[in-house]
């Protein structure tokens, strides 16, 4: 049992793998006071443009609790703001000019972490991970 699961789980394989690349993503991206989520959640703060945390913690395929966390160290930081809606209690969550220009300027060290993954993953292991990842059941995982 134990040497069936060592060999052959997929859940155990791919966790290790993910937390291998997100180290390397982490490390590229420390210099700018940045992990490797906190970009990952400002992208798509910046992509979604005016969501409601609801709707980011969805996208970000993560639970109520883990996402509050996530986005208030965002919106402390100043990377984000929540914008007063003039009508209705929801708001929307957008990326201030600060966290604009801390992408801009963190780029070049996630496209360095980027190569630095694809060399470790093979172009055939990135580009099945991106193949993979776009056949996702995403409103099974948002769920």
């Amino acid at each position: 049992m134990v040497s069936e699961v060592t060999e052959y789980c997929l859940m155990t394989r791919s966790r290790r793998i993910s937390r291998v690349v997100t180290s390397i993503y982490d490390e590229e991206l420390r210099p700018f006071g940045l992990s490797s989520s906190q970009f990952s959640l400002l992208v798509l703060i910046a992509r979604l443009s005016g969501a409601s945390r609801a709707e980011i913690g969805r996208a970000n395929f993560q639970e109520r609790s883990t996402s509050t966390r996530n986005l208030q160290l965002v919106l402390d930081e100043g990377w984000a703001e929540e914008v007063m809606p003039e009508k209705g209690r929801s708001r929307p969550i957008v990326i201030s000019k600060a966290g604009r220009d801390l992408l801009a300027v963190a780029m070049p060290a996630w496209r360095s972490a980027q190569a630095q993954a694809r060399q470790l993953l093979g172009d055939n292991g990135a580009s099945a991970i991106v193949q993979l990842s776009a056949r996702l059941p995403v409103e099974e995982l948002a769920g």
